[in-house]
């Protein structure tokens, strides 16, 4: 008799007491860290301890119990951060990943809606906290503290961090992955992203537009300034987990060069993926020029194949993403007004955005959208 199956069932069980035993140690640790800052931060700011009372806790905790990592001053001082942010942000109280994880399209599109003044004031109204002193059932408590680390050091505004906060979650991101996108600008490129859809992207039940970024950042395939369409291909399929961290980890590669055959002619496609959540297929065509509005010719050509012969009946009509050195705003407005295919048109960067200026940027669009609601 093969027992092979019946011992897979029993390692299954000892991995997930693993993960959970794990998930248990990751709360208790940082609900430790909640409460140290808590108590950190009351004593501060009731000036019954001076700065250097936290100093001399650091000295202490290392003469009585050295084996306590993390209690140095930096530490001591990354805890009362820790506990002052999110106190502020009212995101302590969010119970259970499920939550979490739906308010990120939500946060995007309010982010992008409302105007600097209104932002977080408005985010603040969707969360409740049910008890500040006890975080492990809190959504807090499913981030590592060194991807919550990260996030405090390399965040600077309340919306920014939550951004990333639940962006983490839903990506299951590393703290590797966390940093390559908070230094990449990912938070910086949504806000700033205007997204020109044709008609028919508008009347789609899912919203592709928060799938689909409008800047794409490939600084990990070290391309010079003058590359070919194949070389930005042969990199992105040489460096495919780098590609699906920049994408989103919803995309599943499919393949490059896919065939598609129509009448006697063998067609292919430069990059064809599956979306988890928006259930369909996803062709992307790489340019290395400008974006022209023949491009789209091709395109809707593609998906029209992809659907008719590819796409499972269960599936949403393909989507396709013209991914183009740069583009003209007001072209892409012009060319898609008449566009009956689900297709987008982004840009891509072969090195990491200037955060500052990115942040510039951002600073500008708030005080743009200022004035506009001034004058209204």
């Amino acid at each position: 008799m093969n027992f092979n199956k019946q011992f897979a069932e029993i390692l299954t069980l000892a991995q997930q007491a693993r993960y959970n035993a794990f998930k248990n140690v990751n709360a208790e640790l940082l609900n430790l860290y909640w409460q140290v800052g808590e108590y950190i931060s009351r004593k501060v700011e009731s000036a019954e301890w001076g700065m250097n009372v936290v100093d001399n806790l650091a000295d202490f905790m290392e003469k009585k119990s050295p084996d306590l990592k993390g209690f140095e001053r930096r530490g001591l001082y990354r805890m009362k951060q820790f506990f002052e942010t999110y106190k502020s942000t009212q995101i302590a109280g969010i119970t259970g990943n499920t939550r979490a994880i739906t308010k990120v399209s939500a946060l995007r599109t309010q982010l992008k809606k409302n105007n600097k003044n209104t932002k977080v004031s408005a985010l603040r109204t969707q969360f409740s906290i049910n008890d500040v002193s006890d975080i492990k059932s809190s959504i807090l408590a499913q981030l590592s503290w060194t991807n919550h680390r990260l996030i405090l050091s390399k965040t600077t505004s309340d919306e920014e961090k939550i951004f990333y906060l639940l962006l983490t979650i839903k990506e299951n991101y590393s703290s590797r992955e966390l940093e390559r996108q908070i230094n990449s600008g990912y938070y910086e490129r949504v806000m700033l992203s205007r997204k020109k859809v044709s008609p028919v992207v508008t009347q789609l039940k899912k919203d592709i537009t928060l799938a689909i970024k409008d800047t794409y950042v490939f600084e990990f395939l070290n391309l010079p300034d003058a590359h070919s369409e194949n070389q930005l291909q042969k990199g992105l399929v040489n460096n495919i987990k780098q590609l699906l961290l920049e994408l989103g980890k919803d995309f599943s590669f499919i393949g490059e060069e896919y065939k598609v055959k129509v009448g006697k002619h063998d067609y292919f496609i430069d990059l064809l993926f599956y979306h988890r959540e928006l259930c369909c297929l996803v062709a992307f065509e790489l340019k290395i020029t400008d974006f022209e509005p023949e491009h789209l010719g091709k395109m809707n050509f593609y998906l029209e194949a992809l659907d008719r012969d590819v796409k499972k009946k269960h599936e949403n009509p393909s989507v396709g993403v013209l991914l183009c050195k740069q583009k003209d705003n007001e072209v892409v407005e012009y060319a898609l007004s008449r566009n009956l295919s689900p297709t987008m048109i982004s840009k891509y960067k072969t090195q990491l955005i200037d955060k500052k200026l990115l942040k510039k940027k951002l600073h500008e669009l708030f005080l743009l959208e200022d004035s506009k609601s001034f004058k209204n």
